[in-house]
């Protein structure tokens, strides 16, 4: 697969990079994408990630851009209040970077769409706020084979992991909080959203292209009104009922 000279000097940092280099950035190029929710995370992770030049990105979203959503959803401005989330969001990726091809999936991911979504693609990432989805998403991922990074942010919190196979999702997350709450309801700092997203998107760099050391079976914890991270061991649960065997 070969550049273009225009792409050769649009992605020229990453070329230089001996972890990326040629043949990385020609992965990247073959890669197809999807990410599950164009809210805060997928914000921030689908315009690293076509800068990047992800050569296919899939945006699953329902809703349309409020304007409560600009405080930390950077893919919009204010003229795009009231259309769909997944056209402004493609129309705007495609402006970044004309070689990125992007679909938008207008629509919620759900139990019975899910495996179909997911299967089109190499990579998924899960910014999503709501348990539901984010089981769905896992469950279509184990089934599929597909790896998943799943992001999730509240007030001044986030966490960034990676599930390849076991443990997954459900290992971390058996079922849905007694206290779960959405950002909309407990409140969150807008750039937060932009310090997760854009890690969701490295990971996803270095998986595509082989580089470091993914967090794959790792939780990334970020306190950021501490300015304090950890990160910790995910334990595969033996009778988690989605990649568990039981």
């Amino acid at each position: 697969m070969s550049f273009s000279d225009e792409e050769v000097e649009r992605y020229a940092r990453h070329l230089v990079l001996r972890e990326v280099g040629g043949p990385g950035q020609q992965r990247l190029k073959a890669a197809r994408v999807l990410i599950v929710g164009a809210g805060g995370l997928g914000s921030p992770a689908a315009l690293y990630l076509a800068a990047a030049g992800v050569g296919g990105l899939g945006l699953v979203d329902p809703d349309a851009v409020d304007l409560s959503n600009l405080q930390r959803q950077v893919l919009y401005t204010a003229a795009d209040v009231g259309r769909a989330k997944t056209a402004a969001a493609a129309e705007r990726l495609e402006a970044l970077n004309p070689h990125v091809r992007v679909q938008a999936h207008h629509g919620r991911l759900h139990e019975e769409n899910a495996r179909e979504l997911v299967r089109g693609y190499d990579l998924v990432l899960d910014g999503t706020d709501d348990f539901e989805t984010r089981f769905h998403v896992n469950a279509a991922c184990v089934a599929e084979g597909r790896p998943l990074v799943s992001g999730a942010i509240g007030r001044w919190t986030g966490q960034v992991g990676v599930f390849a196979g076991r443990p997954c999702y459900r290992c971390l997350v058996p079922e849905v909080p007694p206290d779960a709450e959405t950002c909309a309801v407990v409140g969150v700092v807008g750039a937060l959203a932009g310090v997760v997203g854009s890690m969701m998107a490295l990971e996803a760099v270095k998986l595509i292209a082989g580089a470091g050391e993914p967090l794959t079976g790792r939780l990334f914890v970020y306190d950021g009104l501490a300015g304090e991270s950890r990160t910790v061991r995910i334990g595969a649960d033996p009778a988690c009922p989605v990649c568990g065997g039981g």
